[in-house]
């Protein structure tokens, strides 16, 4: 089996080398892609245009505004003379959020009373504006618990604070966006060249009429599909180690876990992706209607079902049953549990068992889908 399986890998080989495009695809593309979604797709926000009203213009509103700017997330746009300009720069996009501060502000606060401030945001994009409001209840709260200390200080209570608390955040300390995306984007880069280069290639044996020839050779289906997957695979993780150092120098992502485990998921993932690419181009005629094929089935599950963008919990239970069908849900799991917590595979191994089962039934649809059309 060796012996016929070798020259088929061979061949394949050298067809990849000869074609440039699909080496391109398999092995610079990956890095590009991850160069500018990396950069391009960042959830942190900050650079919050920030316009203020103060009523009082107190040393304590002056000191409230403060707090806002050096927390490094807002920036101080302009002084409102009254509230209706805060409307209008609303409307024109000027600044996304706005505080207004009462005239009797700095009295509340040395009354020990409540001071009702009142925070206007753009609430176009739902996700920065949730942001945004939760920076502000942040900052309303440092701000608060400076004003306890003061007045604690003053009854000689000193720096008594009822209840202490100290957050430590695991895996991904420094908040960084960055980190939590780098991971799902090699799983839809590897899943978009892998499918769509392999979907070309049992194509190509129909343009050029060599499919009688493969008809009467001794090599068997099952031979065939797996020496085009050889070449494939091999460039495939050849291509995910490039993507993984350029995440690590250009992203700061480093590999918490096992590498043996994270090759292994990902040579299971890449086989995966190639059996999806074969089973299309077993079932395509042309070479323009297998891309589009692959493009169709790698680009959008891969982005939508995958947990990549979206959290799948927040999804409908129907739509959380469908994303079941892309291996790309499972890799991202494997992915970011190796890489940002460095776990096991007891940790993940439900995810492995399922991508051994979907090659398997992926390779098994291809080889008989390939006897028909051979047949």
């Amino acid at each position: 089996m060796f012996r016929r399986l070798l020259p088929i890998i061979r061949k394949e080989f050298r067809q990849i080398r000869r074609d440039k495009r699909v080496l391109a695809i398999l092995t610079l593309v990956p890095a590009g892609l991850l160069l500018l979604n990396g950069y391009a797709l960042n959830l942190d926000v900050q650079h919050i245009k920030m316009a203020v009203y103060d009523e009082e213009k107190s040393a304590s509103s002056r000191e409230f505004v403060n707090s806002f700017v050096t927390s490094g997330y807002f920036e101080y746009v302009r002084m409102l003379s009254s509230s209706a300009e805060a409307t209008a720069l609303l409307d024109d996009a000027q600044v996304k959020c706005a505080i207004m501060i009462p005239g009797d502000f700095s009295h509340k606060l040395q009354s020990n009373d409540a001071a009702d401030i009142q925070v206007l945001v753009d609430g176009m994009d739902s996700n920065m504006a949730t942001t945004i409001v939760g920076y502000v209840q942040v900052i309303a709260l440092q701000y608060s618990q400076k004003i306890i200390l003061r007045n604690m200080a003053k009854i000689g209570r000193g720096n008594y604070i009822p209840i202490q608390f100290e957050a430590r955040i695991w895996y991904n300390p420094e908040l960084k966006s960055a980190k939590f995306l780098v991971p799902g984007l090699i799983g839809f880069i590897l899943a978009i060249t892998a499918v769509i280069a392999t979907s070309l290639s049992i194509v190509k044996e129909k343009e050029r009429n060599t499919m009688e020839q493969i008809d009467v050779s001794p090599v068997s289906s099952v031979e065939l599909i797996v020496g085009k997957m050889v070449p494939y695979a091999v460039i495939s993780m050849i291509a995910a180690a490039i993507v993984l150092v350029a995440a690590y120098f250009l992203f700061d992502v480093t590999i918490k876990g096992s590498i043996f485990l994270l090759f292994c998921s990902t040579l299971l993932f890449v086989m995966a992706a190639l059996s999806i690419g074969l089973f299309v181009s077993t079932v395509a005629d042309s070479q323009q209607v297998a891309f589009q094929l692959a493009a169709l089935l790698s680009m959008l599950p891969t982005m939508i079902f995958s947990g990549f963008m979206f959290p799948i919990r927040s999804m409908p239970w129907w739509l959380q049953v469908v994303s079941n069908v892309t291996p790309a849900k499972f890799y991202l799991i494997i992915l970011r549990s190796i890489i940002l917590k460095g776990v096991g595979l007891s940790a993940f191994w439900p995810q492995v068992v399922y991508m051994l089962m979907f090659v398997t039934v992926m390779l098994t649809l291809s080889v008989r889908r390939f006897k028909k059309t051979v047949g």
